[in-house]
C-alpha cells in the first residue's frame, strides 16, 4: 500500500477490523511511521448505463461526491454519507450487473430526503435538470405535501 504522505510503497498493517462488509486496516509506513486508513471491499462489476446510452463501470467514489456536493455545509457527517453510499450500492449490485444511471439517481434522491430535504433539493435540481424558480417551487411544495 503507497504512503499517502511520502509515496513509500511498504507499510505495516498495525490493526485489522471486519466493518460491515468492509474491511478497515490502519497502516503505518515502514518510511516516514505515519499512521493512515485504508478501506477494502470486494469488486463486484457494476455497470452503469448512462442516459445518451454510453456504458461505464460503476464509480462509488463518483456516487459519493454527489452526495457530499449536495451536503456541503449542511450538518450531515461524512459518516451518514458513507452510509447512506454504502446501502445504495449494496441495492444497485442486488440489482445485477447492468443499472441504468436514472435508477441511481432515484436511489440517491431517496436517501438524501431521509437525510436532509435540503440535500435532496440540492441533488434533485441538478438531477431533474430545474430549469427555472417554478421547478424548485414545485419540488418544494411536493416534499412539504408529504
Amino acid at each position: 500500500m503507497i504512503c499517502p504522505y511520502c509515496s513509500h510503497l511498504e507499510s505495516r498493517v498495525t490493526n485489522k477490523r471486519n466493518v460491515e462488509k468492509v474491511v478497515r486496516r490502519r497502516r503505518e509506513c515502514l518510511d516516514c511511521k505515519r499512521r493512515f486508513t485504508t478501506y477494502e471491499r470486494p469488486e463486484i462489476g457494476l455497470v452503469v448505463i448512462k442516459k445518451d446510452g454510453r456504458r461505464e463501470n460503476f464509480d462509488r467514489e463518483k456516487l459519493k461526491l454527489g452526495m457530499i456536493k449536495a451536503c456541503e455545509k449542511r450538518s450531515i457527517s461524512r459518516e451518514q454519507i458513507e452510509k447512506s453510499a454504502d446501502k445504495i450500492e449494496e441495492m444497485l449490485r442486488r440489482k445485477g450487473g447492468e443499472v441504468r444511471s436514472k435508477l441511481i439517481g432515484e436511489i440517491v434522491m431517496k436517501a438524501l430526503k431521509k437525510i436532509d430535504k435540503v440535500a435532496y433539493i440540492r441533488f434533485a435540481s441538478v438531477y431533474k435538470e430545474f430549469k427555472d424558480i417554478s421547478d424548485f417551487k414545485s419540488e418544494l411544495k411536493e416534499i412539504s405535501t408529504k
